[in-house]
């Protein structure tokens, strides 16, 4: 949706946009623990603006870049020019900001910059009415803090033991595909993964998903050797095996008929160029052989002097005028 400036917008783009309004500003409001770490004489305005379309009648917003002491940082500046404050400020405040430094990265940045966000508000309550903490548009503000200010979970297959991941009931087998999946020959786990998939109680296209999965990414010398193996060994899951194990027949027929296509267009490529060498090269010597005649040369020094034969010669100087 289309968005045209407001008298409120107009307004505050034309002082903000003065780069000594807005350090005044800055160095009026800002925490004196933020302005510590802002060089204020490298302030200047970039062109980008993180405020949603359908938002536009609401806020403004201003980007300015800074140097830090800990590197390139921002200061992000939203002004709210509505009546009726916006109980997510907080929120809308952390998502700009982190577009902010999307935006940092896309720039060909390797590490994101500290951006610093500011709610700028004129509306008719007063004070304003809800936090700009960001923790408080959580339900459980303390739980999200908790999730939000530590490092995030991870899960990191290749550090947790295969008889561990066995345990994992259902995502056992996922994770003990994932884990081994660029080994070099998967099939030294046909063991393991035959008893998993015995046991895990997937559903049939899980099954075949995994199956096709190993297919294409695993290094599996013979691929169908190990699916024999499988049937033998998981017989409760044959006909999933044998699917994959027709879908791979396919593929090789395929790939193969597209090979020796490939192969076949390749030899007549190569034919058909040095069938036009060859036809370039008569051509030459008959041109050759038409200026000797022209000159005034005998057939027999001719046919020496282009290894064209007695008759080619009769023939090309039928044409010589």
């Amino acid at each position: 949706m289309k968005t045209y400036p407001t008298p409120h917008d107009s307004l505050f783009k034309k002082f903000f946009s003065d780069v000594s309004v807005a350090r005044d500003f800055l160095c009026t409001h800002l925490p004196l623990s933020l302005q510590r770490l802002c060089d204020f004489s490298t302030l200047a305005i970039t062109t980008c603006s993180f405020v949603d379309d359908d938002l536009g009648t609401q806020h403004s917003d201003m980007l300015y870049s800074v140097q830090t002491t800990s590197g390139p940082g921002y200061i992000y500046c939203l002004i709210e020019h509505q009546s009726q404050p916006d109980k997510l400020m907080a929120f809308r405040l952390m998502r700009y900001s982190i577009a902010a430094m999307h935006n940092h990265i896309l720039q060909g940045n390797r590490t994101l910059p500290l951006v610093i966000p500011l709610l700028f508000y004129h509306g008719e309550k007063t004070p304003y009415p809800y936090s700009v903490c960001w923790y408080d548009c959580f339900h459980d503000p303390a739980r999200a803090k908790d999730i939000f200010s530590e490092a995030f979970s991870l899960v990191d297959l290749t550090v947790i033991p295969d008889e561990e991941i066995k345990t994992h009931k259902k995502v056992a087998l996922l994770e003990y595909v994932q884990k081994h999946i660029w080994v070099r020959n998967f099939g030294q786990y046909l063991q393991d993964f035959s008893h998993l998939l015995e046991i895990s109680s997937l559903t049939k296209d899980q099954v075949k998903s995994l199956l096709n999965y190993l297919a294409i990414r695993a290094d599996i010398i013979d691929t169908k050797e190990f699916l024999d193996k499988l049937v033998k060994s998981a017989p409760d899951h044959r006909k999933e095996v044998m699917t994959i194990a027709d879908y791979l027949e396919q593929q090789g027929l395929q790939k193969g008929l597209q090979k020796g296509l490939q192969k076949g267009l390749q030899k007549g490529l190569q034919k058909g160029l040095q069938k036009g060498l060859q036809k370039g090269r008569d051509e030459a010597r008959a041109e050759i052989a038409r200026n000797l005649l022209s000159l005034g040369m005998d057939t027999l020094d001719v046919m020496h002097s282009t290894g064209l034969t007695e008759n080619e010669v009769i023939a090309l100087s039928s044409q010589v005028v």
